[in-house]
């Protein structure tokens, strides 16, 4: 029988214990596949007494994920310890340095890291793996490095976020506030206790940066990708984008152009046929664009135990044949710099959400400053609030704030920098009695 492959596992939260049990169930499996076991031989977290409801074998235990690293008995490194510094950083490096392949799912590192470490990758002749790194279980890697490898692509775009994609969904589907959803969302463990880093666009700008770099050939730039979250999502947008034919979802998007690539990750208003507004709960989608291969989408689970174990499990397979690519298919030596777009130059049309003050002129107001930017509009629509039951008030009492009422405009194809000056001209005037709200609309 041929000599195992050993693996060194740092990291035994959800997806690391996946990723042994997923080992253990298929290990007659993998070896008759590949003609050799694969057996982990070394494990690293930060609590060893902690419960897990599973066992490792024979593992060793390291207290230190950088000694497992450099442990000269494991040939695959995995890192699933997450973060973009700290013990994740300095393990990979070790492991990398040693001579030996690594596996990650830890978008946050490669975001910040990753060509640095591609580097010390190619020029160790050792692998930096990440199929899990982006949407969880579904393949977009190896889509982007093997099956589109002879393709020029000129865009990518998804839902990246699962919990983004849970609140949205259930704020649609349930007619439930942006609150209410994020709490069920963490009640369910989709959403952290502080969920900032995936309400905030954060997490789809990491796994959006990746895709860049892959698809486009350029240095890694999270820095230039444009993100906005949900936060700002109430059910007064949720029941326009309905009521127009919309609905609403936190899109990552990158196209490239002459001029540069345009990287931005917001909700974004899409038609109710579309693709995409079919993909609903916690799944996520990745939409690419070739100029052979045509418009190819791929669906499913982005995030979980079984799945990303599943993403982590196939990067092992590749090494146990021997593959060993460039991480980011191309050797980092002639990766470009990126050329990032200003989204003030963004050509398209909006959805505007305004809090209009009841008072005569103020809609001929808004209409000036749409004017004065060259913004023209393609439909008005203003949401007066349901009729006066027995009982209440027709008119606030006295003291109560002046009543505003919805105001929804749709745009035809205007600049992003125009709608910008409108909006804030606008609020200065005093016409409305909150921030404007403004979603992009995508014809995807």
């Amino acid at each position: 029988m041929s000599e195992p492959l050993t693996l060194g596992v740092a990291g035994l939260g959800t997806v690391g214990m996946g990723l042994i049990q997923l080992l253990a169930a298929h290990a007659p499996r993998l070896e008759k596949m590949l003609g050799r076991p694969v057996k982990v031989t070394g494990v690293s977290a930060r609590n060893r007494d902690k419960a897990r409801g599973a066992g490792f074998g024979d593992a060793q235990w390291f207290d230190d994920p950088v000694a497992l690293a450099r442990d000269p008995s494991n040939e695959v490194f995995v890192e699933l310890i997450g973060g973009e510094d700290g013990p994740a950083k300095a393990s990979v490096e070790a492991a990398l340095t040693a001579k030996k392949h690594v596996v990650t799912a830890n978008k946050a590192l490669l975001a910040k890291h990753g060509v640095a470490l591609a580097k010390l990758a190619e020029a160790n002749g050792v692998a930096l793996n990440f199929e899990a790194a982006v949407a969880g279980g579904i393949p977009i890697i190896k889509t982007l490095r093997e099956a589109l490898a002879a393709n020029g692509v000129q865009r990518v775009y998804g839902i990246l976020n699962g919990t983004c994609n849970f609140i949205l969904t259930k704020m649609t589907d349930e007619h439930r506030s942006f609150a209410d959803a994020l709490k069920e969302a963490q009640e369910l463990g989709y959403a952290e206790a502080d969920p900032t880093f995936d309400i905030g666009g954060f997490d789809a700008a990491h796994k959006l940066s990746l895709l860049i770099c892959l698809a486009f050939g350029t240095m890694i730039a999270f820095d230039q990708i444009h993100v906005e979250g949900i936060q700002t999502i109430t059910k007064a947008d949720i029941e326009a984008a309905t009521e127009l034919g919309y609905c609403i979802k936190l899109l990552g998007v990158a196209t490239e152009t002459e001029k540069g690539i345009e990287a931005r990750v917001t909700p974004v208003l899409v038609a109710e046929e579309s693709a995409l507004a079919e993909v609903s709960g916690v799944t996520n989608c990745v939409g690419i664009e070739g100029d052979f291969a045509g418009n190819l989408m791929l669906v499913g689970p982005g995030a979980g135990a079984r799945p990303t174990a599943s993403a982590v499990a196939s990067d092992i397979v590749d090494i146990a044949r021997g593959l060993v690519m460039p991480p980011f298919i191309r050797s980092t030596k002639v990766l470009e710099p990126a050329r990032g777009l200003d989204l003030n130059t963004r050509l398209g049309n909006y959805y505007v959400r305004l809090s209009v003050y009841d008072r005569p002129g103020a809609m001929a107001a808004i209409t000036r400053r749409m004017s004065d930017e060259n913004v023209s509009l393609e439909s008005i629509v203003q949401k007066r609030p349901g009729p006066v039951h027995p009982g209440q008030a027709a008119e606030p009492p006295p003291g109560a704030a002046e009543p505003a009422v919805n105001v929804i405009l749709i745009t035809h194809d205007t600049t992003e920098d125009a709608m910008r000056k409108a909006l804030w001209a606008i609020e200065a005037d005093g016409q409305v009695a909150e921030r404007p709200q403004m979603i992009r609309i995508e014809d995807l």
